[in-house]
């Protein structure tokens, strides 16, 4: 599975595009909120040969949805995510005035998914895990054979999520993190909602808020 991340608008959040051979791929937290952006977007995608299949959210702080209206007009894409996010994209208009930017109306989920679902497209499987704490229903998706993670905003690199906002909670995250994150093994490589990415090893070394 390849793994092309771009880092979009005013909060810096990483947006995935999921690809393999079969030359399908997997929009992840489109962030594109500008024309820039979502040309820079669209050139990967169209100069790749790649055709977009489906369109995941690991949570829907708006940060993570401000291209969903976007990508789900261009390639005809229905929103999925976790049922528990449904309060959070109500949100969102909201969110986007409280920070004062353009906000497209993100079309609602349209497929939920599950803990334990297998998300399947081209040659691919990932496997879900329900992993809240930063929001009331994250996801985390696991790609076994090649030993991938895209966290969302659960995990990074030498820090977690935060958890003060509506929904968060700190205990149930830190949990997440190590009884379903951690078991994935110290070389899973962790693709993160923010910043670089990282490993589970390494953040069971080095991360100050998993080794208290």
């Amino acid at each position: 599975m390849n793994v092309k991340m771009f880092t979009f608008n005013a909060f810096q959040e990483n947006t995935y595009v999921l690809s393999d051979g079969s030359n399908t791929c997997v929009i992840l937290d489109p962030g594109c909120s500008t024309s820039e952006e979502r040309k820079a977007l669209t050139d990967y995608i169209e100069g790749e040969s790649l055709t977009p299949v489906r369109l995941i959210n690991t949570h829907c702080h708006i940060d993570h949805i401000l291209g969903n209206d976007y990508v789900s007009n261009k390639w005809k894409l229905p929103l999925e995510a976790h049922a528990g996010e449904a309060v959070v994209l109500d949100y969102s208009k909201k969110a986007a005035q409280m920070y004062g930017i353009a906000y497209d109306d993100s079309p609602p989920i349209a497929k939920y998914i599950e803990e334990g679902d297998k998300i399947q497209w081209g040659e691919t499987t990932l496997e879900t895990y329900f992993t809240p704490g930063h929001s009331p229903a994250s996801l985390s998706f696991f790609h076994r054979d090649s030993k991938q993670l895209i966290a969302g905003d659960v995990l990074f690199q030498n820090s977690i999520g935060r958890t003060d906002l509506p929904g968060g909670n700190y205990d149930q995250l830190i949990k997440n993190i190590k009884e379903k994150l951690f078991p994935l093994g110290d070389d899973v490589v962790v693709y993160s909602g923010h910043g670089l990415s990282t490993t589970i090893g390494h953040e069971k070394a080095n991360n100050p808020f998993l080794n208290q």
